[in-house]
């Protein structure tokens, strides 16, 4: 399958590897699209894994919609059970980095029953990172509050053909040749305005409650990560009533394009520990 849809809007897919096995889903952040796992994918495709990656909401061009209510995170989860129902899969192992890392860890918790494992790459826990925030976690997040801005986090990011997006990927450590394609992407029509609508959403987040995983989890961090605080971090294995591997790697923050064997052996590696001990009791 090349897209799905939902709602009117039309969402573009990778699908790669063998159908009839397990399948794994890649979700991407923020300003990424689903190439960012384009070292990542091959490696599972070749362990005998399908592997969906999708251009998700505000990345897809036919799926860029205006309000900020589109882009709450219920929404974004709802996107990937259409996914699945679209490619004929009723349960799967899903992954997420960065704010694909908050999807995956809400899709775990209202759809159990659909996941066979959780990876999360980066981005810890939700409520990690909120008993975080009186311990650094606040001042890393601080760009969140300034998102909220109408129009103004457009134009400075995307002026001089997006040269302060371009700084602030490199200098969190994106590689430049990756950082440049993403910054290009984002300066199609309307396409900053719909990621950054992921921001703009955040306070209906309280519509979407994300419990505790009851997975098989595992939860992948760079030690040099600057948009997580360590505390955020070590606490994420308190809220996984499950069994549940912390993996810290010598890297900074964008794991998929930085150490893609890396991902790519956390994620086999518990895909092959789940089945190895059968279905979790919930």
């Amino acid at each position: 399958m090349r897209t799905f849809e939902r709602d009117g809007l039309t969402f573009d897919v990778r699908d790669t590897g063998p159908h009839g096995g397990g399948t794994v889903v890649l979700l991407h952040g923020f300003p990424q699209d689903g190439s960012a796992y384009d070292d990542v994918a091959p490696l599972l495709a070749r362990d005998g894994l399908r592997v969906l990656v999708p251009d998700q909401r505000g990345y897809s061009p036919g799926a860029r919609p205006t309000h900020r209510a589109a882009y709450a995170l219920g929404e974004l989860v709802d996107d990937v059970a259409a996914l699945l129902d679209a490619a004929d899969v009723d349960r799967a192992h899903v992954v997420g980095h960065d704010w694909g890392g908050s999807v995956a860890w809400a899709f775990a918790t209202r759809h159990a029953d659909r996941t066979e494992t959780l990876t999360a790459l980066s981005t810890p826990h939700p409520a990690a990172m909120r008993a975080a925030l009186a311990h650094g976690q606040a001042a890393r997040s601080w760009y969140m509050a300034a998102f909220q801005l109408p129009r103004v986090p457009e134009a400075r990011l995307l002026a001089d053909d997006g040269a302060a997006l371009l700084a602030q990927l490199v200098r969190t450590g994106l590689p430049a040749e990756q950082a440049r394609r993403y910054v290009d992407r984002m300066r199609e029509p309307g396409a900053l305005r719909a990621a950054i609508g992921w921001y703009r959403a955040l306070p209906l987040a309280g519509r979407t409650r994300v419990g505790r995983s009851r997975v098989p989890t595992t939860y992948v961090h760079g030690s040099d990560d600057p948009f997580f605080a360590p505390r955020a971090a070590t606490d994420t294995a308190r809220f996984v009533a499950a069994p549940c591997r912390v993996l810290r790697l010598d890297a900074g923050h964008w794991l998929p394009g930085t150490h893609p064997d890396e991902v790519a052996a956390a994620v086999l590696d518990r895909v092959v520990s789940a089945s190895a001990i059968g279905p979790v009791r919930r």
